[in-house]
């Protein structure tokens, strides 16, 4: 087992039990095929937006986001980032479906940290690795510390980093405790921490669990649940920054109060 991963109840016999309406399959193969389409625009523009000013880059990055979730069939509700805090930022947020990274670059774009499988996954991995994601093995503990100085350097660099500290993702209606290691990264650059809620609901309204990613999903099983789903909505909220805590006399204990003030924040409004 990894010494990263933490050991989610979350399984999809069990989690993703509720029925949820379903469009026709004819409306399940556009919706792949127009996923298909901006996958590749994606990989296609990732070298010349790279190249592109801090402020035009975003907005780009933000377009294609909306794009991806649009050809899925997913309606983002956004509240927008608050406060004025710009550069570095680390952007904390709980973590259910792949689906979380483009609803969060659909509102602040930034650096990922994902897990070293992602980048064996077809088309998507080649895409986030060519758009400057950090990548974790949370299978060697001994790479922490590198992850958590790569997270520093880019935050140093005025770039925003987004992170799911839980370590694994949950369905939504369960969560985990947020590990404090990353925020080791904030404490010593002193960079505010950008909490940020997402929630999946139906278009009535209801809590919905269908585009989880738990326990042994395939990311094509999961792919397919979320363009059969009809009325998917997600909830994404940017809440107020968190300034980084002075360093104290114990190494770990600025990382951790930091660390509970975050999720405190993030399950708040959930």
């Amino acid at each position: 087992m990894s010494v990263w991963l933490p050991s989610a109840p979350c399984r999809p016999d069990t989690c993703l039990v509720e029925a949820s309406p379903e469009v026709p399959h004819l409306r399940r193969a556009l919706r792949l095929a127009l996923c298909l389409a901006a996958v590749v625009t994606g990989v296609a523009l990732t070298v010349p937006v790279r190249f592109l000013p801090h402020e035009p880059r975003d907005r780009m990055i933000r377009l294609w986001a909306r794009a991806l979730l649009r050809s899925l069939g997913v309606t983002v509700r956004l509240d927008k980032p608050t406060g004025a805090v710009g550069g570095g930022m680390l952007v904390v947020a709980n973590h259910v479906s792949w689906l979380d990274i483009p609803l969060i670059a659909a509102g602040r774009p930034g650096r990922s940290l994902a897990k070293t499988e992602v980048r064996r996954w077809p088309v998507l991995g080649p895409l986030v690795a060519w758009g400057g994601t950090v990548f974790l093995d949370r299978d060697r503990l001994r790479t922490l510390p590198d992850t958590v100085g790569a997270v520093a350097r880019e935050l140093r660099a005025g770039h925003p980093v987004i992170v799911f500290p839980e370590g694994s993702t949950w369905c939504g209606r369960e969560s985990g405790r947020f590990r404090p290691a990353l925020f080791q990264a904030a404490v010593d650059t002193g960079a505010f921490v950008q909490p940020v809620t997402i929630r999946y609901r139906l278009a009535d309204g209801r809590p919905t669990s269908a585009p989880a990613f738990v326990g042994e999903d395939g990311l094509l099983t999961s792919l397919a649940r979320v363009v059969a789903v009809r009325g998917l909505v997600a909830e994404v909220t940017f809440l107020p920054p968190i300034p980084a805590p002075e360093p104290q006399p114990t190494r770990w204990g600025a990382r951790r109060e930091l660390a509970r003030a975050t999720q405190a924040a993030v399950e708040g409004i959930r």
